[in-house]
C-alpha cells in the first residue's frame, strides 16, 4: 500500500459563485449515495492559467461561466483524502488536492445554470449561505471550505453570510 505522505496534491482550481442575493452555488455530487455539496471545483491542465482553468471548470459543471472574477486566495489551500480513498480516486496518483478558489459573482438569470452538461458532476444544485456551507460537506473538505469563507467571504454582502 501507499503511503500518502509520498504522493503529491492534484493541482485544482475552486470556484465560490454569489448570486445578486449573496447566496454561494451548491452542488450535490453526482457520484456518492450520500448526500455531499460542494461548490463547483476542478482540475487545472499542463500550463493552463488559474484564472482560465476556474472559468473553464465552472462553464463544464454548471453550463455557464456568466460571472465576474472578484478575487481569489493568494495561495494554495489543501485537503487530504481519507485513507480508504487514497488509491482509488483520480488512479491513486494524488494524496488530496491543492487548490485556488476564486471568488465570483454571478451575473445571470438562475435559468443559464445547466448541470447536465457533457459531464455530469451535479445531481442537483441550490443557493445557500455560505455559512451554512461547510456544514454540508463531507468531513474531510470542512475545514478546507471553512478557510475559503475566512479568505473569500468578505465577497459576500455582510446581510447574507448567515
Amino acid at each position: 500500500m501507499t503511503n500518502p505522505q509520498t504522493l503529491p496534491y492534484r493541482p485544482c482550481v475552486g470556484m465560490m459563485v454569489i448570486n445578486r442575493d449573496g447566496l454561494v452555488f451548491a452542488g450535490q455530487r453526482i457520484d456518492t449515495t450520500m448526500e455531499a455539496w460542494q461548490m463547483p471545483q476542478g482540475g487545472v491542465d499542463d500550463g493552463e492559467n488559474l484564472e482560465t482553468a476556474a472559468l473553464r471548470e465552472l462553464e463544464e459543471e454548471i453550463g455557464t461561466g456568466n460571472v465576474d472574477i472578484l478575487g481569489r486566495t493568494p495561495d494554495w489551500l489543501t485537503y487530504d483524502l481519507p485513507p480508504e480513498l487514497v488509491g482509488k480516486v483520480w488512479k491513486g496518483r494524488y494524496r488530496g488536492q491543492k487548490q485556488i478558489w476564486f471568488a465570483m459573482r454571478f451575473l445571470g438569470e438562475d435559468s443559464e445554470i445547466n448541470i447536465t452538461t457533457a459531464h455530469p458532476e451535479f445531481c442537483e444544485w441550490r443557493w445557500i449561505s455560505a455559512n451554512a456551507l461547510p456544514g454540508l460537506i463531507v468531513p474531510f473538505k470542512r475545514k478546507l471550505y471553512q478557510d475559503v469563507m475566512n479568505q473569500l467571504g468578505h465577497h459576500i454582502p455582510k446581510s447574507r453570510r448567515v
